[in-house]
């Protein structure tokens, strides 16, 4: 079921949103070379306790997972491009490391994601990083009343197409509000005027993510972790966006 929001319920996501981008950039400053990505894990553990804050991943057990998720962040690197399980590989020159951050506040979550380069950049890695992001901008743009969730998708997948890339559509956006992950469903690809008009009050996660060779992926080993089947790199993208009468409201923005 799709929840429409009061102006005085989004303000209440609000600190959410806020935490969720601090987080983020305390996790890319603290992203070098030598650190682990259970060090990062443990450092955002440890935001999460000091803000009274609580993760939406730790006991997220969903259909297509192996067992409960355990951890506070996916960290997805290279090959791995969603739901990356943190473990104890340690971040050399040149990984591209994509974050995906949600946590509740007084009842209302936030999600977002970012992609990072650790050290040396690879030109590839920049491209595809930049393509994510204007995607997300494209489709933040696109995320006015009346338009539909096709405008946002289309949005998306022309991005995608212009910088030559191919999309996979299996996992995408969604709803947020007492939940993490709730109706609507929206694809990183669409044809624009399609789909649910949109409202003002509803809150929604946009998250464009794209792999440099291919649209296919297969889950690792550890039952979570997706990665491209080709093996190259992917990145991702990520904000929580409310619909508002004077246009899209990005509740995550990291200053």
């Amino acid at each position: 079921m799709i929840e429409l929001k009061t102006p005085a319920e989004i303000e209440a996501m609000r600190p959410a949103g806020a935490f969720v981008g601090r987080v983020l950039n305390a996790l890319a400053d603290a992203a070098k070379v030598g650190v682990s990505l259970n060090d990062l894990d443990a450092l955002a553990h440890r935001m999460i306790r000091e803000a009274g804050a609580t993760s939406c991943y730790i006991d997220y057990h969903p259909s297509f997972g192996a067992s409960p998720f355990g951890k506070v962040l996916c960290t997805s690197v290279n090959d791995a491009v969603l739901h990356g399980l943190p473990n104890n590989y340690v971040l050399k020159d040149g990984d591209l490391l994509s974050v995906d951050f949600a946590v509740s506040i007084d009842g209302w979550v936030s999600d977002s994601a970012r992609s990072i380069i650790v050290g040396t950049p690879r030109a590839e890695d920049q491209r595809i990083i930049k393509a994510t992001e204007e995607a997300l901008a494209a489709a933040i743009e696109a995320a006015t009343a009346e338009n539909k969730i096709g405008d946002i998708s289309a949005a998306i997948g022309e991005v995608a197409a212009d910088y030559g890339y191919t999309v996979n559509t299996d996992f995408g956006g969604h709803g947020v509000g007492r939940e993490m992950h709730g109706e609507p469903h929206i694809p990183n690809a669409g044809r624009p005027g399609r789909g649910l008009r949109l409202r003002p009050g509803l809150v929604i996660a946009i998250e464009p993510w794209f792999m440099i060779g291919t649209n296919e992926i297969y889950t690792d080993p550890d039952g979570w972790t997706l990665r491209s089947k080709d093996g190259s790199r992917g990145a991702h993208s990520e904000h929580t966006v409310a619909i508002t009468p004077d246009g899209p409201l990005v509740l995550t923005a990291r200053d």
